[in-house]
């Protein structure tokens, strides 16, 4: 098998769709003989901010000279970069090897009568098993969908981590923020410690569980707090304490409000690991912060115009990417390139972020799921001076510049899905 037969594979397995459960996962891993347990493991959920969560932790585990591994999804160009050790992604090689050797697993498993196991079931599979195979020493693993039923559970991690809760996949974990964060809690074990980002009703469920697993539950803004955070060259600087200890400095290179939060949710995480490994001083949390990076995250690329690509793809995340926009670009008219899925609520999201003085190229994300552009231009209009949809996104980028000017600023927001395609077409 080479990269093209492991991506036509893959692409096979699409048509099982998602289906939570672990029942499949936990028969392809018993066929593999359960590379899970062959690392040890830091698992993260929430609504927002998990991959950027789980990029730091891995960032600091990594400067501290530890093995580590990263798995995230979706990716923003190519499949390798879901899967990472010390920031390297695995190669076209190693990934199709990987799930050469995954798919004759999956055969094995149906051969004895067993439900094929879905795309993303084979995809953790395989990333466990490459991990295993490399020699990882912890795995940052960020969940795919909930928790509680995501392929990932399988794992039992050092460190539970939740970053926050808010409405989202509505249709398979509930309508309301308490069913919401029943799932994500759902990664929550046996007396494993937790850190969350997590309040109101969903940080009550979320102590609930842990409390019944007996593990326990550090929450940010009560019993660690970010303070003082400001920019300053480029960077996202903050302090943040812990208790009644004095207050730590630190500064990141992703920026907005809403990263000092996750940054600190990665430093009490690494804190902890930090306990019963040498390895992991406050020099390397301080450092691996400082080096970190998340492409398609508030992510800036200087040039006539400012390009900035942001993979927001919900209200809450569209807020924090309009909060941002008015820090680091106060009262400027931003041209939006927007794309959209069909189930995510659209029209919240314009409300929320567009504002009177903007305009909008409207785009349809590389998706099955994705909503029609003159739908969404439709509900834009009204909230802003000039929109316009596109043919394609190569189309809509070239369009948004042209408008935007050598001065001026492009955000291209709304879909990862896009996300990536605008990304390739930057960097080439």
């Amino acid at each position: 098998m080479n990269y093209t037969d492991a991506l036509a594979y893959l692409e096979s397995l699409g048509t099982f769709g998602i289906q939570l459960g672990l029942t499949r996962i936990e028969a392809l891993l018993d066929q593999l003989d359960h590379p899970e347990r062959r690392f040890r493991s830091i698992h993260v959920t929430g609504t927002n901010g998990k991959g950027s969560t789980t990029a730091m932790i891995a960032a600091v585990l990594t400067e501290a000279g530890i093995r580590t591994g990263m798995y995230t999804s979706p990716h923003l160009i190519d499949y390798p970069e879901r899967m990472r050790i010390n920031g390297t992604d695995i190669t076209r090689e190693a990934f199709a090897k990987v799930i050469e050797q995954t798919r004759s697993a999956a055969e094995l498993m149906i051969a004895g009568g067993r439900e094929s196991p879905t795309e993303f079931e084979v995809l953790t599979a395989a990333a466990f098993l490459w991990f295993a195979q490399e020699q990882s020493e912890i795995v940052v693993v960020e969940v795919g969908l909930g928790g509680l039923l995501d392929s990932t559970n399988v794992i039992v991690p050092e460190i539970s981590v939740i970053t926050n809760v808010t409405l989202e996949h509505m249709d398979r974990c509930g309508d309301t923020v308490e069913a919401i964060a029943h799932h994500k809690a759902g990664i929550i074990k046996m007396g494993v410690p937790v850190v969350t980002g997590a309040g109101g009703a969903a940080l009550a469920v979320i102590e609930a569980a842990a409390k019944q697993a007996g593990a326990s539950c550090a929450v940010l803004e009560r019993d660690f707090l970010v303070t003082g955070d400001n920019y300053k060259n480029g960077r996202h600087c903050f302090q943040l304490t812990v208790g009644q200890s004095k207050p730590e400095s630190y500064c990141i290179g992703m920026l907005g409000r809403h990263q000092a939060d996750n940054a600190a949710l990665a430093i009490r995480t690494c804190k902890i690991i930090g306990q019963a490994d040498s390895r992991v001083t406050s020099v390397a949390i301080r450092e691996g912060l400082a080096k970190v990076t998340w492409p398609g995250r508030f992510e800036i690329f200087s040039g006539e115009p400012v390009i900035v690509l942001d993979g927001a793809h919900n209200p809450d995340g569209i807020r924090t990417l309009r909060l941002t926009l008015d820090e680091v670009f106060p009262g400027r008219a931003i041209v939006f390139l927007f794309g959209v899925l069909a189930d995510k609520n659209h029209s919240e999201m314009a409300r929320i972020l567009f504002r009177d003085i903007d305009r909008a190229i409207v785009v349809r994300p590389n998706s099955g799921r994705a909503a029609a552009v003159t739908d969404i231009a439709g509900e834009i209009l009204g909230y802003v001076s000039e929109v316009e949809p596109a043919d394609s996104i190569a189309e809509g980028l070239l369009q948004a510049k042209q408008w935007a000017g050598p001065h001026g600023i492009v955000c291209a927001a709304g879909s990862l899905y896009m996300i990536g395609e605008v990304r390739q077409l930057i960097v080439g």
